[in-house]
C-alpha cells in the first residue's frame, strides 16, 4: 500500500471522508506552512494567525465531513480561499469593535510587552522578516495581497484572481506593480535581503 505522502489531494480527501483520520493529517502536514505563513502576512500577528489557521482547518474538516467539498484537484486554492475569507471577516469584525486606549491614545495591546525567548537570537532572526514586513505593509492592499498569496501561499495567478475577485490580468498587474514598488523601497532604504 502506498504511503499517504504519495496520495493526491483528492485521494486524501476521499480517504478522510471514508473515515481515515491519517489522511487528514497528511493534508494538514502538506499545506500547513503555506497556509500559516499566508495568514500571518495578512494579519501581521502570530497569535491571531494561529487562531485563524485553526479556524481554517475546522472549516475544512466540517466541509469535508459533510461531503460538501467539490473542488476536485484544487485543495490548496480552496483552503487558501477559506483562510483569506476568515482574515477578511476578522478585519470586518475588528472595525466594528472599539479599541481600548491608554491616556496618550495608544492601543493598550501595543503598550504591553511580553518577554520570552533569547532576545539576541530573536532580534537577529526577525530583522530581515521585519524589514520585509514593513515594506509589504507600505504597499497598497491589493498589491500586498497578491504578493503574499503568490510567494507565501504558492498560488497560481488564476487561483489568486478567484480568491481576490479580479481578472488574471489584474492580478498580474498588481503583482508587477507591487514588485516594482518593493524594489524602489529597497533601493531607497538600501536594504538587501
Amino acid at each position: 500500500m502506498r504511503k499517504f505522502n504519495e496520495f493526491t489531494d483528492t485521494e486524501l480527501v476521499l480517504s478522510f471522508q471514508d473515515g481515515n483520520s491519517y489522511a487528514l493529517e497528511a493534508l494538514i502536514n502538506r499545506y500547513k506552512d503555506k497556509l500559516f505563513s499566508s495568514i500571518q502576512f495578512i494579519v501581521k500577528d502570530k497569535f491571531l494567525a494561529e487562531d485563524l489557521f485553526q479556524e481554517t482547518f475546522l472549516r475544512i474538516i466540517d466541509t469535508l465531513r459533510s461531503k460538501r467539498y467539490n473542488e476536485e484537484g484544487k485543495f490548496l486554492p480552496w483552503a487558501m480561499r477559506i483562510a483569506h475569507n476568515l482574515c477578511v471577516d476578522y478585519f470586518r469584525k475588528v472595525k466594528r469593535t472599539p479599541t481600548i486606549v491608554t491616556g496618550d491614545n495608544k492601543d493598550v495591546f501595543d503598550v504591553i510587552v511580553v518577554v520570552n525567548e533569547n532576545a539576541e537570537q530573536k532580534i537577529i532572526k526577525k530583522q530581515g522578516y521585519d524589514r520585509m514586513h514593513q515594506m509589504l505593509s507600505a504597499l497598497p492592499e491589493e498589491q500586498r495581497e497578491v504578493i503574499v498569496l503568490r510567494h507565501f501561499g504558492d498560488m497560481s495567478f488564476k487561483d489568486i484572481a478567484a480568491v481576490t475577485n479580479c481578472s488574471i490580468n489584474t492580478a498580474l498587474g498588481r503583482m508587477r506593480y507591487g514588485l516594482i514598488n518593493l524594489r524602489k523601497m529597497m533601493l531607497e532604504k538600501q536594504v538587501s535581503l
